[in-house]
């Protein structure tokens, strides 16, 4: 029982100035921010693990659920690197058992490695590992985590990042890597905001309808928002995943299609059109795999798909829909 609930001589408000009071708002900012932000990679990774796991089923009906695995590091393991942890563990299918951290301090993460998680300090272990890969860290720590990364990045890891103030073109360069996924939130002061306030304990608001709905990436709410270029690189990775794998673009298209087919019945077909040129497109065998596309050019750059996302409602229905179910459905 909180005894000092009903004293307001003792709220965290009544020691603020008339000049700090008018920013109170940031705190709900904060927590909508660190909410969002689980929520959406979790998502991101879940996609990118269904998928892994629906090619290894269609190529190898016999491999063991061990064997489909998505392989997750978190270099970090601050205030978010917890909280993104216990989304992963909560709402996602990934085991314990394939996710590592590597975090300057691996001695106080023993309730961490009680759960079956790895925790060590050694970035370049972690980033040789990763099929994903999250920063984590603070900005005055990326010089020396990106030269640890520097070369021992394989191409198809997806380094999802949660560094402010380093735009993904940045981050692109400093670790000689364009399988970078950033998202970029924009923040509006507004009385909606006051939804974040009490989104005080991650693991109880991931069940919460409310808080559910306020983060759906493409109709976000509370003063939040996420450009539809966040969508877009979430879709490419899913292409590139398909790519690297060595799938032709037919059997690409239906497995990615099939995916979100399952969350929503009306959902808009893709095709090679949505994704690349249309002379491209044209002479684009069914069998021949899509080219590898940078994660870079997809955030920060009008592409085929950027447009084709924004004039298909139905296609932004089909992602929300897949959001909300991922989240209220366990896994």
């Amino acid at each position: 029982m909180d005894i000092a609930a009903d004293l307001s001589s003792l709220s965290f408000e009544s020691g603020l100035t008339e000049d700090e009071t008018d920013l109170i708002y940031l705190r709900a900012r904060a927590a909508g921010l660190t909410f969002c932000g689980c929520a959406h990679a979790a998502f991101t990774c879940e996609l990118v693990h269904s998928l892994r796991c629906a090619i290894k089923s269609h190529r190898e009906p016999a491999a063991s659920a061990e064997d489909r695995q998505l392989c997750v590091g978190i270099l970090g393991l601050g205030r978010l690197g917890k909280q993104l942890l216990l989304a992963l563990l909560r709402k996602t299918s990934i085991k314990p058992s394939h996710i590592k951290i590597s975090t300057r301090r691996p001695e106080s993460a023993v309730e961490i490695v009680q759960r079956g998680v790895e925790c060590f300090f050694d970035n370049r272990r972690l980033a040789a590992w990763a099929d994903v890969l999250f920063l984590c860290c603070l900005p005055s720590h990326l010089p020396e985590v990106s030269a640890d990364l520097h070369s021992h990045l394989s191409k198809h890891c997806l380094v999802y990042s949660f560094t402010s103030a380093v735009p993904v073109t940045r981050l692109a360069v400093i670790l000689g890597h364009d399988y970078v996924l950033k998202p970029q939130y924009d923040f509006e002061a507004c009385d909606a905001a006051d939804v974040w306030s009490s989104c005080t304990q991650l693991t109880t608001a991931l069940t919460d309808p409310v808080f559910v709905e306020a983060s759906c990436p493409l109709t976000m709410k509370g003063g939040l928002s996420l450009a539809l270029n966040w969508a877009c690189a979430v879709l490419y990775s899913l292409l590139n995943t398909c790519t690297s794998a060595g799938l032709g673009s037919g059997e690409a298209l239906s497995l990615i299609n099939s995916m979100f087919k399952e969350k929503w019945e009306n959902a808009a077909q893709l095709n090679p059109q949505s994704f690349i040129s249309s002379s491209y497109a044209a002479s684009l065998l069914s069998d021949e795999p899509f080219p590898w596309i940078s994660l870079t050019d997809a955030q920060t750059k009008e592409t085929p798909l950027l447009r084709f996302l924004s004039n298909s409602k139905s296609l932004q229905q089909c992602i929300s829909a897949a959001y909300k179910s991922h989240y209220t459905e366990t896994p």
